[in-house]
């Protein structure tokens, strides 16, 4: 699914009627569709809100970088029932943002420990994330469900009580998450057609394993990958270029750049690592000195068959990346800025992670 073109367009301003809540005039960027849901093809990730390991700010200052990202077109937002108050922290927030200014909120339903799967199980683990997200009188947007055990089939009977409750107004969306290609292939036959409308999975430059059956099961099945680690915890980006490799025993150095250190070292030496970078800074370079080397990376899994949205970490009113993110969309990837990337990601190299992390979320099994 390539990205349209916006060179040379003016990014359309919504302004609302006054009222009593927040108004938000929101800046559109692409969109993609999951079901009924129209959202930006760039999520906002709230893992960081999980653990002070990134850096933590006052509430009133995540709710001002909040109110920000909606303003500049960052209206979806992914989070889970394990990430520590972002659930709660979004809920406040949206709370006070008009309804026809609508932000999106990808939750999370994560079975890791077995469970019985009854109607009235599943049913309390949604009204959850309603009360969480302080939606009681509507529905949770997108619902991503992950199931920690393929060996027990529950994950079919909780599916089946989660179309049950989307039809009766409490979803409006289920997608999967950390779901393999032979589970999502299972799971797509054993369903409705339509069911499923997303899966998130890891996907970057380093990490391209969803190119080796993923994208093709779900473009087979409608499916749309939400994508996550696509900047590698931020290790692609301008600051890397040129440097040494880091230690990830760093005092500043957060969870994600530990987690992506050790998939670089799998993917290949830093001296590989440092010619992929140089290659995605002249890339950027052929399209204007504002582009980055995130940009570029960023870009190129939106390229790619099937993926939706790419989400990005936020660390909320710590640091905001916004205005650079905005860039992905400003210019055109072409041809030759492809088969440069083609030309250091090789296929040895993809393969060397396939082999040993095994197929999408595989690693977290």
């Amino acid at each position: 699914m390539a990205v349209q073109s916006l060179r040379g367009q003016t990014p359309s301003v919504e302004h609302s009627r006054p009222s009593s809540k927040l108004h938000v005039p929101i800046t559109s960027l692409p969109t993609t569709s999951l079901g009924p849901l129209a959202c930006p093809r760039l999520f906002l990730g709230l893992w960081q809100l999980s653990s002070p390991n990134w850096g933590s700010a006052p509430e009133h200052r995540i709710n001002e970088a909040l109110s920000e990202s909606a303003l500049r077109g960052f209206t979806a937002f992914d989070m889970a029932d394990h990430y520590g108050d972002a659930e709660v922290i979004f809920g406040n927030f949206r709370s006070n943002v008009a309804v026809s200014q609508r932000v999106t909120s990808a939750t999370k339903w994560c079975v890791f420990k077995p469970m019985v799967v009854t109607r009235q199980a599943v049913e309390a683990a949604v009204e959850e994330r309603l009360a969480r997200l302080r939606l009681q009188a509507a529905s949770v947007d997108l619902l991503q469900f992950h199931w920690q055990n393929y060996d027990d089939k529950g994950y079919l009977d909780a599916l089946h009580h989660l179309l049950a409750l989307r039809d009766e107004g409490k979803i409006r969306a289920i997608g999967l998450c950390n779901f393999d290609t032979e589970h999502l292939i299972e799971v797509c036959e054993a369903l409705p057609p339509g069911s499923i409308v997303s899966n998130q999975v890891q996907f970057s430059l380093i990490d391209t394993r969803p190119l080796h059956g993923m994208c093709a099961a779900c473009v087979k099945h409608g499916v749309k990958l939400l994508t996550y680690g696509t900047l590698c915890g931020g290790l692609l980006a301008d600051h890397y270029l040129g440097a040494s490799q880091p230690s990830p025993y760093a005092s500043d150095f957060t969870p994600s750049l530990r987690k992506y250190l050790d998939m670089v070292n799998v993917w290949g030496t830093w001296d590989h690592f440092q010619l992929l970078l140089r290659t995605l800074h002249d890339i950027a370079q052929r399209h204007g000195h504002s582009v980055s080397i995130a940009n570029v990376a960023t870009r190129w899994v939106l390229e790619q068959d099937a993926v939706g949205a790419v989400i990005i970490g936020a660390r909320l009113g710590v640091s905001s990346n916004l205005t650079d993110n905005s860039r992905v969309f400003q210019w055109d990837m072409t041809e030759q800025d492809k088969a440069d990337i083609s030309a250091v990601v090789t296929p040895e190299k993809q393969h060397r992670m396939l082999e040993f992390l095994g197929d999408c979320g595989a690693e977290y099994r």
